[in-house]
């Protein structure tokens, strides 16, 4: 039934008719796209790496208070939301090692390192209109990015040719408000971007209100013809309840409530289960062009963090200081039968965190369970070279030696005392070869090798117990691609991988423990299609998209406590994945997105005993855009997501203990909204 809705829901958008011109730029096609990843620069269509690219324009088909939809839009990426302000951030599975937040995939903000030495990245601190395009890089991040099986995300802040104010709001059901303003002023010399919003909810279930307060600037400074500063601060005040995992049968008696207290553990409720996160985020790059072959960008960052975590076993309270750099060089070399570029540099991070775990009276810190020293230093040295050889071959080799190292000081608690894990160097290499075949068509395929260490909150899990046996993860991923354009209306992007891992690392108990699972094998298939087309009429342009995600990822000889789950599909990640999308935009101003999304189950723990169930998902949202004045543009939308009104579960409690796998999603829900731009003297 949920296929032929689906089904349905493709086709009825292919009975629209009118005449048909050709695609202008307000409707690029993919492969149009010019992509960073790899220090590439190119076009699409010429970078030989599986990339999913959201922008403005793709965040804009969606509610205003998470990016969740639009990156779920990418073939192969997986974004869960446990309750309001709570994210979980998968690239190909790698959600089996986040029981909550983001782990195993490396986040890189305006350049510079998001992702804290420990291995977390808090990518709920930035407010909707912080982001303006998200480079989504699957598969291991070798040579460049160093350390990592999961992937790597590039964000950068949204840019603008124009000088400009915003005011916006919107809100909806369970509680939804937001507010929010931004500003870009400045010249061709100087221009700098500011953005606050302030958001709050009350969520659908019991204990999940949540309110963020965030701030952030960006600057871009011309020093003199050939260099270029750049600064970013943000700052954001982040709090929101967590209610906990509920069994099956709570979830079918009532999806809505936090979990209940048992006969010896307290309820979400009782114990005031909440996260409240306080971040500020300052980092500065220059770059530098020697000459027209050469060039250099430096950077610096640091981060501090106030973290306190009232739970349902303890009481949590730490802080963290993050600072490091990063820098790389280019050069370009052209000779008589190929042209290449050269990259080299290197990366540095040190993370120091005091962490105290409490007992938990009611909310209210009691006596002193454990207390911790967590520090980190990381070292990333890289080179790459980029060779355009004869008959459109496009070679790419590269690699990164990875340097790690963990201390820990139990202060007070069972086994006092320091302890230390140097892990031993790594060399991460990739290679990878794109054959070009026309202005429409090309093809690639890669070799790169995974290496992905124990993050912090691993081999220090939520039971306070310390780990220095936890194996890193390394593995070997073979990947083949096309991508590519018909009749400029038309585009594709395809790829098909096989990623071999051994140590792949596991959570148990909701991350109160972590364990090696031994040899895995991970094997995948990734599509995009888009049609477009630009008519006159009424209906002004149509645009048809869908991606199709396949994994097929086994266990190849995990047997915890003697149990063999050799064969046993890879806990957290559905097998099919699809989401297609209808937009229409009307000459009269008015606009339509529809989308729907169909996720198979998902087995919520190693031995396959327990699945979530499928499910489909509908939603739209409508607009209209128009000028008040003739400097000032406005807009008013409403949407409704969950259109069907599906019970589902996102964001599972994989391996829970109990059987508390699930968190209940919001039914059918409405939004509203409203943006106001005032245009000022255009940026000269």
């Amino acid at each position: 039934m949920k296929f032929r809705l689906l089904l349905f829901f493709i086709l009825s958008g292919l009975t629209l008719k009118a005449q048909q011109k050709t695609v202008n730029d307000s409707s690029r096609l993919l492969n149009d796209v010019v992509v960073s990843a790899y220090s590439y620069n190119r076009l699409l269509k010429e970078t030989p790496v599986s990339l999913g690219i959201t922008t403005e324009k793709d965040f804009s088909r969606f509610s205003t208070s998470t990016i969740l939809s639009a990156v779920n839009t990418v073939a192969g990426v997986r974004m869960e939301e446990r309750s309001p302000g709570s994210y979980r951030f998968s690239i190909r599975g790698s959600t089996i090692r986040s029981p909550f937040g983001v782990r195993d995939v490396k986040f890189y903000w305006n350049g510079l390192p998001l992702t804290d030495g420990g291995g977390n990245t808090y990518l709920n601190l930035l407010d909707f209109d912080a982001f303006g395009k998200a480079e989504i890089i699957k598969g291991p991040g070798a040579s460049l990015y160093g350390a990592g099986t999961g992937g790597v995300v590039l964000l950068t802040s949204p840019t603008s040719s124009q000088n400009k104010i915003q005011f916006s709001t919107s809100g909806g059901s369970f509680g939804f408000q937001r507010y929010q303003t931004s500003a870009v002023v400045g010249d061709q010399k100087n221009k700098f971007f500011f953005n606050y919003a302030h958001q709050q909810a009350d969520g659908y279930r019991q204990q999940t209100a949540m309110r963020r307060d965030a701030m952030n600037m960006e600057g871009r400074v011309l020093l003199s013809p050939g260099s270029i500063l750049q600064t970013t601060v943000f700052y954001t005040d982040l709090y929101y309840q967590s209610p906990g995992g509920l069994t099956l049968a709570q979830y079918n008696a009532d999806p809505r409530q936090a979990r209940p207290a048992s006969k010896t553990t307290a309820g979400a409720v009782q114990q005031q289960a909440a996260i409240y996160n306080k971040t500020i985020f300052g980092g500065a790059s220059i770059d530098h062009e020697w000459s027209s072959a050469w060039s250099t960008r430096a950077g610096l960052y640091s981060s501090y963090t106030n973290f306190t975590n009232p739970s349902i076993l303890n009481f949590e309270r730490r802080t963290e200081s993050n600072f490091g750099g990063r820098t790389d060089t280019q050069v370009d070399i052209e000779k008589k039968n190929w042209r290449g570029k050269f990259t080299g540099g290197a990366e540095f991070q040190y993370f120091y965190s005091p962490l105290t775990d409490y007992g938990n009276k009611a909310g209210v810190k009691d006596t002193v369970q454990t207390d911790d020293r967590l520090t980190s230093t990381i070292f990333l040295s890289f080179v790459q070279a980029e060779i355009e050889l004869p008959r459109n071959f496009y070679l790419t080799l590269g690699t990164s030696g990875n340097f790690l190292n963990y201390k820990f000081n139990r202060i007070v608690g069972a086994s006092p005392g320091p302890q230390q894990r140097h892990f031993d160097p790594v060399l991460s290499p990739r290679i990878a070869l794109l054959k070009k075949f026309s202005e429409q068509f090309s093809a690639f395929a890669s070799v790169s090798k995974g290496f992905s260490a124990p993050s912090l909150a691993e081999v220090r899990p939520s039971s306070g117990v310390y780990s220095n046996a936890l194996a890193p993860e390394q593995g070997i991923n073979y990947e083949i691609g096309m991508r590519g354009s018909l009749a400029k209306i038309i585009s594709f992007d395809v790829a098909a991988y096989d990623f071999e891992m051994s140590q792949a690392i596991v959570s148990q108990n909701v991350g109160a423990s972590f364990t090696n699972a031994g040899n895995t094998s991970q094997k995948g298939l990734e599509v995009y299609a888009a049609w477009r087309r630009i008519f006159s009429g009424s209906i002004s342009s149509l645009n048809l998209w869908t991606s199709f995600t396949l994994t097929n990822y086994r266990f190849v000889n995990y047997a915890p406590g003697g149990v063999s789950y050799a064969g046993n599909q890879w806990t957290g990640t559905p097998t099919h994945t699809v989401v297609t999308g209808v937009d229409v935009n009307f000459l009269t101003h008015f606009y339509c997105n529809a989308t729907s999304s169909f996720v198979d189950k998902i087995p919520l723990n190693d031995a396959n005993s327990a699945y979530a169930s499928d499910y489909l998902l509908v939603g739209s949202r409508v607009g209209y855009r128009n000028l008040i004045s003739k400097n000032t543009s406005f807009e008013i939308f409403s949407g409704v997501d969950n259109a069907l009104d599906q019970r589902y579960s996102l964001g599972n409690d994989l391996n829970a203990a109990g059987a508390r796998y699930f968190n209940a999603a919001a039914p059918r829900n409405f939004y509203l909204g409203i943006k106001i731009t005032p245009i000022l003297n255009p940026i000269k």
